[in-house]
């Protein structure tokens, strides 16, 4: 009950992060810069474009040898449905100062609930489940799997005219750190063991 909590409860707030984020209007972030790209070019829907990315992305799991669990599927189910929420309740900020507070906050609560929803193990996201397989097969930090997979599909929407702008820039290089700083806070909380404020630290004790 604890796991699934803490799952439903990271994947709430990963939707409702991803509406702060685009109600900020500073840039799409990189997947979504992917997906308008593939939209001007095949006319699928955004929606519809976004599951196809997911089932994509799945299958380069394959290599990397990573399993979806339940976390996977509600991943999918709530993440959508949340954002939607969080894009009917949030207001449009009308000026700059706005925009970039907004997007702050969301891209903070986006690191955050990606740790919260990957701390029980239950699986990952078809996105975080390529970051969290990379680190795994590569023994790279989470940070630069992170960072790598996230520039270069920024690069691949930019290329096929996606909507880029300063905060797909921003998201591109920080979201990387964040979560090399989120991801084991979260897995020592919810293993209770003691918080440690140096994430490599805490990144190694976890075993991640």
């Amino acid at each position: 009950m604890k796991s699934l909590s803490w799952l439903i409860t990271g994947l709430f707030l990963y939707g409702i992060a991803v509406a702060m984020l685009v109600k900020g209007s500073l840039g799409l972030a990189p997947w979504n810069a992917l997906a308008s790209g593939l939209v001007e070019i095949t006319g699928v829907s955004f929606g519809a474009m976004t599951s196809l990315i997911g089932l994509a992305v799945l299958l380069l799991w394959i290599p990397l040898r990573q399993k979806p669990g339940i976390g996977t599927v509600l991943n999918v189910v709530l993440v959508g449905a949340s954002a939607e929420l969080g894009l009917r309740v949030l207001s449009q900020p009308t000026d700059l100062l706005a925009q970039v507070a907004l997007f702050s906050t969301g891209l903070l609560l986006l690191a955050a609930a990606t740790g919260i929803y990957i701390a029980p193990g239950l699986g990952p996201g078809p996105r975080d489940g390529l970051m969290t397989g990379l680190h795994e097969r590569t023994g790279a930090p989470v940070w630069l799997c992170r960072g790598g997979v996230e520039i270069t599909v920024l690069a691949i929407g930019w290329l096929l005219g996606g909507l880029v702008g300063v905060g797909t820039v921003a998201e591109a290089l920080l979201i990387g750190p964040m979560v090399h700083r989120t991801l084991p806070f979260f897995r020592a909380a919810y293993a209770g063991r003691p918080v440690i404020a140096d994430a490599a630290e805490a990144e190694t004790r976890a075993g991640a």
